[in-house]
């Protein structure tokens, strides 16, 4: 069996280690057409004036007008068809569709001097119009494949529509829930959101940058942003530097060495000095040690940003410092335009520099092939948005992201036996919020809500489908929830669709309190009174709190933001026709106290037990709700049999890690197998557990599998207190299992390399 392990350097470097990762170093290799390219290039810069350049660094918001008055409308097409024409501007970001996109490229590349194109991006984060479940549900299913999948079909549609370049994958590592932009994460593991980074650009990149089905990807953002103190968006960045190469460094490796176009500098500050002008991650760590050759873009204002940051005393020194960092695209700040050409003039900062910057926007527009066709095809927009198959594509992939916390007695999936089916909460009838934050293209009139799902598989059944809303989000009201109650008492089943509302999550959405609204608590409890057969499901773009339902609620399934497919998906998983094996990406806590919670933590000196002088709480338990890669099934799995081979390794060999499965229940499934190692002692101290390779795996009714992982003996290595990657010899611990809690164990060595 393929293992998703990485390949690391046997000279143990951070360069090499990290920009092995899945996959070979990331080089451009020279050619006829690249050597054409660069002169063509070449001869442009010569020809632009100082202006013209530094509007090939600026990026504009270029969206339509929301004003209803034609007059407005027009007052603003004409603005922005302005500055395209005299080469004020090199990107438009929030322009859709192909005819608008098309007038604003027509201005540049037909009425301009240089006839240069435009670059247009879009936050095409989960999907275009066919919109996928969030990006942390997508990386619950834990298939990079459907990761991939998703990102492919949003490529196609973007493009088609006039996108040509995505401000996505974020691969920020998060390890807290209160950060509403944990939505868009893979979650809270190095190596876990490392393969997905890698699967999304390759999704959103394809074969050919230049292909009509690819738009460039943006990994975003760098670095450290997940991390923010507080889980409060935007906030300070306070970390070792062992922590900044280890934990969030590694998914930006894995992404540059899968090609990615463009990177976004980070809001934050890391260790004193915001993203957005650091050279030490920017110029010395991205471009020097991860050899990213590509350009970079600073997040929407992020520049000026940093005189309220207290690095800049205003916009030209906050400009000044973010190009000499190596930023070469000011999102929407226009420091860049209004300030550098003194600069320039007065020698203060180099023509270099600015060319350079110039050559590496100029360059990702010849990648895409824009010179040579600029310009959005309307029919084939017409052709690919929400096309039959990106609609079974997203209904495949949100009923695999969705996981099954708790089935008691076997309450799921709905039987045979049931006739009748109660379905109550803010969620039931709702064709808004299972799009989740970010589907800007979105429209609620593409979703399919999980009523007209559910009663179109339960009418296929044979069931009766009875419904009552209960409650509003976060509002009581008495009457909705006594009708809920009633129905409730006339149906063999209750299925209570409660969460977030779609503005819960997301950029600037951080929360004090992850416990479910009062008012759904209340439903909840009011349907499980009246009938105990009540199960949870819950509609959400990250861990919540949830202590009474795990004690009360014989079933849960988180369903999280699921898309333009929701009902249809939602059904498919109750019902039976796809069985649970969705994984968390994130630790879930029990109490918001405990963040920040994660798997991969240390040791300390006193570890938690029942004795008084540990490191716990006096007023809650120390361990997780549901712990990372926590999932169940409509089966059951037993774990047996695991060898390691050698036992006694050096650096330089691969250990072979088998493991037989077995599906012990009566239903075929899917079971994620984890792969975690221990290194127990090191010259600093190493976490309990660290994921190094998974794989979903198919197994039959009554059969058994024997799953094989190749895992390097060099990519068991970590950043010493001199920052250098090394691999340490000494004794390890191997565990394979269901999730980071249980699992077979064993042991091995790796020796000395001398």
């Amino acid at each position: 069996m393929r293992t998703r392990s990485p390949i690391c350097s046997a000279t143990f470097t951070l360069t090499i280690l990290i920009l092995l990762v899945l996959g070979a170093v990331n080089t451009r290799t020279a050619s006829a057409t690249d050597s054409d390219i660069d002169q063509r290039i070449n001869s442009l810069i010569e020809q632009m004036t100082l202006e013209e350049k530094l509007g090939q660094l600026t990026q504009q918001w270029g969206g339509e007008s929301q004003d209803i008055n034609p007059g407005a409308q027009k007052r603003q097409l004409d603005d922005l068809l302005g500055v395209a024409r005299v080469g004020a501007v090199g990107s438009f970001l929030g322009a859709y569709g192909a005819e608008y996109t098309n007038k604003l490229q027509r201005a540049a590349v037909e009425e301009s001097r240089l006839k240069i194109p435009l670059i247009i991006g879009n936050d095409v984060i989960h999907g275009y119009r066919t919109v996928f479940p969030v990006p942390l549900a997508e990386s619950a299913t834990w298939d990079p494949e459907l990761v991939e999948l998703s990102a492919r079909v949003a490529a196609t549609e973007a493009r088609a529509g006039g996108t040509h370049w995505t401000f996505a994958p974020m691969i920020d590592v998060s390890r807290d829930a209160r950060w509403g932009r944990i939505v868009e994460t893979a979650g809270e593991d190095p190596y876990f959101s490392s393969v997905m980074a890698a699967a999304r650009v390759r999704g959103f990149q394809g074969k050919s940058l230049k292909d009509k089905d690819a738009v460039a990807a943006c990994a975003k953002h760098f670095v450290a942003y997940g991390a923010g103190e507080g889980g409060r968006d935007y906030n300070t960045v306070d970390i070792s530097d062992q922590t900044l190469r280890d934990i969030h460094m590694p998914p930006f490796a894995a992404a540059v060495d899968a090609g990615v176009a463009s990177i976004m500098s980070a809001f934050n500050e890391i260790n004193g000095t915001p993203a957005t002008a650091n050279r030490y991650t920017i110029d010395k760590i991205l471009r020097g040690e991860l050899g990213f050759n590509g350009f970079i873009v600073s997040d929407w204002t992020s520049i000026t940003e940093m005189i309220n940051h207290g690095l800049a005393r205003d916009a030209a020194d906050a400009a000044q410092q973010a190009i000499r960092a190596g930023v070469d695209m000011d999102m929407c700040s226009f420091s860049y335009r209004d300030h550098l050409d003194d600069m320039v003039k007065n020698g203060s900062l180099s023509k270099e520099i600015v060319d350079r910057a110039v050559r590496r926007v100029l360059r990702a527009k010849f990648d895409l092939g824009l010179f040579d066709n600029p310009y959005a095809d309307p029919a084939l927009e017409t052709k690919v948005t929400l096309a039959d198959e990106h609609r079974t594509a997203a209904r495949r992939v949100a009923a695999k992201s969705m996981v099954l916390l708790k089935n008691e007695n076997g309450l799921l999936p709905l039987a045979d036996g049931v006739k009748t089916i109660a379905l109550v909460g803010p969620m039931v009838d709702n064709n808004h919020d299972p799009l989740g934050t970010w589907s800007l293209n979105g429209k609620d009139e593409d979703v399919v809500t999980v009523l007209a799902g559910m009663k179109k598989r339960a009418q296929a059944a044979g069931m009766k489908v009875l419904h009552a809303k209960g409650c509003d989000f976060a509002k009581e009201d008495a009457e909705a929830l006594k009708q809920a109650v009633q129905i409730a008492k006339q149906a063999d089943v209750v299925l209570a669709f409660v969460g977030e509302y779609e503005m819960s999550t997301g950029e600037a959405h951080s929360k004090a309190d992850l416990d479910l609204p009062a008012p759904q608590l209340a439903l909840i409890k009011a349907v499980m009174a009246a009938n105990k057969k009540t199960a949870v499901v819950l509609m959400t773009g990250r861990p919540l709190t949830i202590p009474f339902l795990v004690e009360n609620a014989p079933a849960i399934l988180a369903a999280w933001h699921p898309g333009v497919e929701c009902g249809n998906a939602v059904a498919d998983v109750l019902f039976g026709d796809e069985n649970p094996a969705a994984r968390l990406p994130v630790t879930w806590p029990r109490h918001v106290g405990q963040i920040p919670i994660y798997y991969n933590h240390k040791k300390t000196g006193r570890p938690p037990n029942d004795t008084r002088y540990t490191s716990k709480y006096i007023d809650q338990p120390w361990t997780p709700q549901f712990p990372f890669g926590y999932g169940l099934s409509y089966t059951t799995f037993e774990y047996s049999d695991l060898e390691v081979e050698p036992t006694s390794a050096t650096v330089a060999d691969t250990l072979t890690v088998t493991v037989k499965v077995t599906n012990t229940g009566s239903r075929d499934g899917d079971e994620v197998i984890q792969l975690y190692v221990r290194d127990l002692i090191g010259s600093v101290t190493r976490p309990v557990k660290e994921l190094k390779a998974f794989e979903r795996v198919s197994i039959g009714a009554g059969a058994t599998k024997t799953v094989t992982f190749e895992v390097p003996c060099n990519q068991l290595g970590f950043h010493n207190a001199e920052s250098k990657y090394v691999v340490e010899p000494g004794a390890f611990k191997v565990f394979v299992g269901p999730n980071a809690a249980e699992g077979l164990e064993a042991d091995f060595e790796i020796g000395s390399a001398e």
